[in-house]
C-alpha cells in the first residue's frame, strides 16, 4: 500500500483482549496449510453493495506434524462492530467451527481428524459479504464497490504456531500461501467487475452477466463492481492491463495511468523476472484516502505515476515474493518504494542522510504491532528509511551485485516467502564486505 496520508490510531490492542489462543507451535517449522485451491460462486444484489453464496477450500498438510484445525481469516471483519460484521460465514462443512475470535477477524475449524503429511482436506461454507460505505479497500463510493480481502483466506502455521495477528489500518496484516482461486461472480450487466486473475463473462439470467475469474499462483483474491468506464492496452511482453476507472476521472488521466502500468510492468519485470500473470486490472478513484492498495493482478489507486509504480512492485514484492505483512512490513513496502526509485530514474542519493531515529526502539524491520503504536512514523521510516538502505545497500555492494541480488533472490522465492533473515543471508553472499556494521547502522534486525 502506499500511503499519501496517515491516519491517526489507537495504541496496539493486546493479542490478549483480542482473544488469540496461545501458539500451537509447529516442530518442524514448515508452513502449512499449503497449496490451497479456493472455489468461490457469488451472487449480487443490484448494486453489488451485497454478494451471497459458496466458498470451499481445499487444502494439503505440507508438515510433518499433525493439522488438527485449521483457521479462516476473515480480514474485512475489521471495518464492522464485532459481533455486527460485514462477512459472515455459516453452515460450515469438512470440520467444527468455533466461535469468532481476534476482532471477529478469525475462525477456527476443527477437522474430524489429524490430517498427516502430504494429505489433504477441504472445508466448505456459505458466505455473505455486505459492502460498507467508504472508499477504501473494502468499501463503496457512491455506485462503486471495492472489494479487497473479502473472502476468507487460510491462515498460516509456522514455526511461530498459528499467525492470528489483530487487522491493521495503517498497512497491511496479510499473510498467506500461493493458491488458486476460481470465483463465479453473478451480478447485474450493467456493473464491470475487475477482478485479480483472468477473466471470462457469459450471459447470465435477465440483464445478468456472470463473470468468471481464475487465477493460479497468488496469495488473495479481490474485485470491484460499478459502472466503470474500461480500457485495455497490452505491455511489449504480453500482459494485458485493463484500466478501470469511476465517472470523475477524465479519459485522458485513464490514457496516462495506462502508460505508467504498462511501462512500470516492464521495467520491473526486467529487474525482478518476468511477470508470471496474463492480466493485470488497475481501478481508479481519487477519493481512496490511502493512495492505493495492491492485490495480485488488480490494484486500486488514485492518479498518480508514482503511486501506481509502487503498486505495481507489489506484483512482484509480495505478491510473487510473499511476506508477513503483520510481523515484517518492509520486506514488502520497503522493496516496493525502492522499485519505485529505480523505475522513476532515483537513486537516492544523500538520502540517510536524512535519517533521524526517534528512539532506540525505532527500527525499519519492526512489526506492525509498533508501527500501530507509533502510526506518525510508519511511513517515513519503513518506505523512507527503508528504501534509503536499500539504496545504501547497492552503494556498498555495488550496482550490478545489487541486481544480482535482488534478481536471484525473487527467482529463489518465487511463489515463496521472504524473511528478514533470509534477505540477510542473501545480501552477504553477493558481496565480500561484511555487511554486520551495515545492518546495525541502519537497524535491520532478524
Amino acid at each position: 500500500m502506499l500511503r499519501r496520508v496517515l491516519i491517526s490510531a489507537a495504541a496496539a490492542v493486546s493479542l490478549l483482549v483480542l482473544g488469540v489462543p496461545p501458539a500451537a507451535h509447529a516442530a518442524d517449522g514448515i508452513r502449512t496449510p499449503s497449496k490451497p485451491s479456493y472455489t468461490v460462486t457469488l451472487s449480487s444484489n443490484a448494486s453489488g453493495t451485497t454478494w451471497t453464496g459458496h466458498e470451499s477450500v481445499t487444502f494439503t498438510n505440507a508438515s510433518a506434524d499433525p493439522l488438527t484445525e485449521v483457521y479462516l481469516r476473515l480480514w474485512d471483519n475489521a471495518h464492522g462492530a464485532c459481533p455486527s460484521t460485514p462477512i459472515t460465514v455459516t453452515n460450515v462443512t469438512g470440520g467444527t467451527a468455533s466461535a469468532l475470535s481476534v476482532g471477529c477477524t478469525a475462525m477456527k475449524i476443527a477437522l474430524p481428524a489429524a490430517l498427516a503429511q502430504n494429505q489433504s482436506a477441504s472445508v466448505g461454507f456459505d458466505l455473505s459479504i455486505v459492502v460498507p460505505s467508504g472508499a477504501d479497500r473494502f468499501g463503496r463510493d457512491g455506485s462503486y464497490n471495492f472489494v479487497g480481502n473479502a473472502l476468507p483466506v487460510l491462515a498460516v502455521r509456522d514455526a511461530s504456531g498459528w499467525h492470528l495477528d489483530p487487522y491493521t489500518n495503517n498497512g497491511e496484516s496479510f499473510y498467506a500461501l500461493i493458491g488458486d482461486f476460481d470465483v463465479t461472480l453473478d451480478h447485474p450487466t450493467s456493473l464491470l467487475v475487475p477482478a485479480t486473475g483472468t477473466s471470462v463473462d457469459t450471459p447470465g439470467a435477465s440483464g445478468r452477466t456472470v463473470t468468471r475469474a481464475t487465477a493460479k499462483n497468488v496469495r488473495e483474491f479481490a474485485w470491484g463492481a460499478g459502472p466503470f468506464t474500461k480500457t485495455t492496452g497490452t505491455t511489449t511482453t504480453g500482459v494485458t492491463v485493463n484500466v478501470y476507472r469511476v465517472s470523475s476521472i477524465s479519459s485522458s488521466s485513464a490514457n496516462s495511468m495506462m502508460t505508467t502500468a504498462k511501462n512500470a510492468l516492464v521495467a520491473h519485470a526486467g529487474r525482478f523476472g518476468a511477470f508470471p500473470y496474463a492480466e493485470v486490472d488497475v481501478v481508479l478513484d481519487n477519493n481512496f484516502w490511502f493512495g492505493g492498495m495492491e492485490y495480485p493482478g488488480f490494484v486500486l489507486d488514485v492518479v498518480s505515476s508514482t503511486a501506481l509504480a509502487h503498486e505495481l512492485a507489489h506484483q512482484w514484492w509480495y505478491g510473487i515474493v510473499g511476506d508477513d505483512e503483520y510481523t515484517s512490513p518492509w520486506l514488502d513496502e520497503s522493496f516496493a518504494d525502492y522499485a519505485t526509485d529505480l523505475y522513476n530514474g532515483l537513486s537516492g542519493t544523500n538520502c540517510w542522510n536524512g535519517v533521524s531515529w526517534q528512539s532506540s526502539a525505532e527500527k525499519i524491520t519492526n512489526s506492525m504491532a509498533y508501527w500501530d503504536a507509533h502510526p506518525s512514523r510508519y511511513s517515513t521510516v519503513v518506505y523512507g528509511y527503508g528504501k534509503c538502505a536499500l539504496h545504501d545497500l547497492r552503494r556498498t555492494i555495488g550496482t550490478t551485485a545489487m541486481e544480482n541480488l535482488l534478481r536471484n533472490y525473487a527467482a529463489a522465492h518465487w511463489y515463496g516467502i521472504s524473511t528478514t533473515a533470509d534477505f540477510k543471508v542473501a545480501a552477504q553472499a553477493a558481496t565480500s564486505v561484511s555487511l554486520s556494521s551495515f545492518w546495525t547502522t541502519h537497524r535491520i534486525d532478524g
